[in-house]
């Protein structure tokens, strides 16, 4: 007796018309045909900006009041929410407990398939506390499908918590969307290849996923004008980066944005303070700190102040 298949009637399992008989198409036709549909990814990620703004908001609340953002999903969904996580240290200098990504199966399941591990509820919550997840940390659930039981498992475990939830999927009305406190959903409708949820949801996924931390990052302040001014200068590229970020700002030449930051003990933002405002680096880091790390805000303040 075949076993029963509780997926046959998800959205992201549907079969794609516009990719039948792609198997006989060109290699041209076959590339046009994926190209098509991941047009349509952005248009349904735009219909869910009222909500990632909500999510935004609630995950900006939280961090100001000593909360985290955890990420958790499994296969490509888990993969993507610890990409999402990793890339926020080297990119906007906050300490890598900030934003946290939990994938089902651990980390050898970044490289290598561990698909059984995500039908696991209990695991979800286990690989949640084990983390030290409390309120006011805030949770993003990610499944494509909107039923992958690990991802399930910890958001009940989070709301039971009192923490704030939030469901990413590309299903409407999943169990995930009804699990969570809010629900970002974009329908990016069957793909390519039938249920490979990494083409098209897993597209959406990341843009959702880069436009949750940015803007996050943004409204905490460590970004200035659409400057990466929390740069962590750790390589050729990056002090390049960070040089060329202070020449803008500043208005310095090269060789004085290199002693600036150096000067700065490699701190973008404090050499631009040290610049604009021509004080020290202790004084620059006082009126910083003062503002909450937000550049704009330092120079104000310091302006007034002097």
């Amino acid at each position: 007796m075949p076993e029963p298949c509780p997926l046959g009637h998800l959205l992201t399992e549907q079969n794609n018309p516009a990719s039948e008989g792609i198997d006989r198409l060109d290699t041209t036709r076959i590339l046009e045909v994926i190209n098509d549909e991941d047009a349509k990814v952005a248009p349904a990620v735009r219909a869910e900006i009222p909500n990632i703004a909500q999510a935004v908001e609630a995950i900006v609340a939280a961090i100001r009041k000593g909360g985290r953002l955890f990420y958790i999903g499994a296969g490509t969904s888990g993969r993507l929410g610890v990409l999402d996580a990793a890339e926020c240290p080297p990119t906007f200098h906050v300490p890598p407990q900030l934003v946290q990504g939990i994938i089902a199966g651990g980390e050898r399941a970044l490289w290598r398939a561990s698909e059984a591990s995500e039908d696991d509820p209990e695991a979800g919550e286990r690989d949640l506390t084990a983390r030290g997840f409390r309120p006011p940390d805030v949770l993003v659930g990610i499944a494509a499908s909107g039923r992958t039981p690990y991802v399930l498992g910890a958001v009940r475990a989070a709301r039971r918590m009192g923490a704030f939830t939030i469901g990413l999927s590309c299903t409407p009305n999943s169990e995930l969307a009804r699990a969570a406190d809010l629900a970002i959903t974009p329908l990016t409708g069957p793909e390519v290849i039938a249920g490979s949820t990494r083409m098209k949801a897993g597209t959406a996924t990341k843009l959702v996923l880069n436009m949750i931390s940015t803007a996050v990052m943004i409204r905490l302040g460590y970004v200035y004008g659409n400057l990466m001014v929390n740069v962590q200068p750790t390589s050729v590229k990056l002090r390049d980066r960070a040089r060329r970020i202070l020449q803008r700002v500043t208005g310095a030449d090269a060789d004085e944005s290199a002693r600036l930051l150096e000067a700065a003990g490699g701190d973008v933002r404090v050499a631009i303070v040290m610049k604009r405002l021509g004080v020290a680096r202790a004084e620059a880091q006082r009126v910083l700190e003062t503002a909450g790390g937000r550049v704009a805000e330092a120079l104000r303040h310091g302006q007034v102040s002097h």
